[in-house]
């Protein structure tokens, strides 16, 4: 697999559109950093780490309203492999004029567009959620 984030935004916008309950993605550090990201933004309900056999996933429960509509109304890769996107602490993009949320790794770690705003640093835009 070339890009393991985007591989996780599919699983996660495959679930979504489905209406499913959870969806398993394979674990790594960024894809729980991205994780901790969503439950704190509001966009999924938690995650859990689960042992299946050989490898571990991370089980994520999707959140819907009372009504079951989806929380969740796009997640979009940014920086892909073949061409990385970066931006400084001044030209940090705005998802939806602020209503969405862009998840940007930085040299304090995975954090989203607001708190880079706030710590006043840049670093490459993984993914935009709204």
């Amino acid at each position: 697999m070339s890009d393991p984030i985007a591989d996780m935004l599919t699983r996660i916008r495959n679930a979504n559109m489905r209406k499913h309950k959870t969806v398993d993605v394979p674990v790594s550090k960024i894809k729980l950093a991205i994780a901790d990201i969503m439950v704190n933004e509001g966009y999924i309900e938690k995650y859990e780490i689960v042992d299946n056999g050989k490898f571990k996933d991370m089980r994520l429960t999707l959140k819907y309203t009372p009504d079951g509509e989806r929380v969740i109304g796009g997640l979009k890769k940014i920086s892909k492999p073949g061409l990385r996107v970066y931006a400084g602490k001044e030209d940090m993009p705005k998802v939806l004029g602020g209503l969405g949320t862009a998840v940007v790794s930085t040299n304090e770690g995975v954090i989203t567009d607001k708190e880079a705003r706030k710590r006043g640093v840049g670093g490459e835009v993984v993914c935009f959620i709204w």
